[in-house]
């Protein structure tokens, strides 16, 4: 077990001799990625020392079964139950250190919240969402911004896009992409009847300059006024942006300032995401046995979640978990579900690994 740690100590060692050096604070970028690694084999080599302290432990007090006094045996198997736990959680803990890990998991995401099946209550479902996952992100200490927002008439969003910043916040949410479908009486509803509406939740890492590159000549940008909901509030500028990606056709648009500029920098920063999952997606399908592993992280066909009102539950399809705190995880509360689900794809991906 773990017979590759010594490579790792050497690679340990090697690092902090390069952190050491005066030339690397010259590379700023060459540091960053040094210091992360540095900081993830120190990680694993503690958890590792820990591990073989117990072993260690649990060796002394094997010997003292030997002994003639039998309280002192007694105290020693007591003992060794206890260590023999602790090297258990231990031994998990360094193994799921050293799965290979996601290079996305450090990134902020762009996440997509578009209403889907059942019209004004999709709408107001995926405000809902969008107020779930704030509150979540607030829990956490990350940033949201709202890149990009388009109103239904009784306040729903017809669509809406966040750009969420923290540590590691892609690791936490990756697996909420896919199709959220809630049952409840919509507040239109006369006749008390529940209905069944659906919204799909995209989570894309947000793109780094250096893995996108967009050439100016590539892309077609127009420019137009932005439509409102009337009265004094008719932009009367023209001041929206709409950029067409001519290599692949994604086009995205965006009118949410009053600035021209600004608009044109948040659909810039969206447009890079997107075809930079576009670039990941053609990727994957080359992989697809790989990506079959990888349920819930894009494929928006894919049913992950239902909120049911009347029940006050939450079910997530893919493992078939059901909890009855729906207010909780409403609040932002959603390591109820996250914690499990991050659990089992770990465990699939161990399985993957030891078989």
């Amino acid at each position: 077990m773990f017979e590759n740690l010594d490579e790792v100590e050497k690679r340990f060692q090697e690092l902090s001799e390069r952190l050491s050096t005066r030339e690397i604070f010259q590379n700023p970028a060459e540091y960053r990625r040094i210091a992360k690694e540095h900081a993830h084999l120190k990680e694993i080599l503690e958890v590792y020392g820990r591990y073989r302290d117990l072993e260690r432990q649990i060796e002394e007090n094997q010997e003292l079964l030997a002994e003639e006094e039998e309280e002192l045996r007694e105290m020693a198997r007591t003992e060794i139950q206890d260590l023999k736990e602790r090297l258990q959680k231990a031994e998990k803990e360094l193994t799921l250190l050293l799965l290979p890990e996601d290079p996305n998991d450090e990134k902020n995401i762009l996440l997509e919240i578009r209403a889907g099946t059942g019209g004004e209550e999709a709408a107001l479902f995926a405000s809902d969402l969008f107020r779930m996952y704030g509150k979540y992100a607030e829990s956490k200490q990350w940033k949201v911004e709202v890149l990009s927002r388009h109103l239904t008439g009784l306040g729903g969003l017809k669509e809406i896009i966040g750009l969420i910043q923290g540590k590691r916040v892609y690791s936490r949410l990756k697996f909420e992409a896919g199709v959220h479908r809630v049952q409840r009486v919509p507040e239109t509803e006369t006749q008390g009847r529940i209905h069944t509406s659906a919204v799909t939740v995209a989570v894309l890492p947000e793109a780094d300059e250096v893995e996108v590159k967009i050439d100016p000549s590539e892309l077609r940008i127009d420019i137009f006024r932005a439509s409102g909901p009337g009265g004094q509030h008719v932009n009367t500028t023209d001041s929206a942006v709409r950029i067409t990606h001519l290599p692949t056709g994604i086009v995205v648009s965006c009118q949410d300032e009053k600035s021209q500029h600004k608009n044109k920098a948040k659909a810039m920063h969206i447009l890079k995401a997107r075809v930079k999952n576009r670039m990941e997606q053609e990727q994957h399908n080359e992989i697809a046995q790989q990506r079959k592993t990888m349920v819930g992280t894009g494929d928006r066909s894919e049913r992950i979640r239902t909120y049911n009102y009347p029940q006050g539950r939450v079910t997530d399809h893919r493992i078939g978990l059901t909890v009855h705190q729906l207010d909780k995880i409403l609040e932002g509360e959603l390591d109820i579900l996250i914690d499990p689900i991050l659990s089992h794809f770990q465990a699939k991906a161990l399985a993957r690994q030891q078989g």
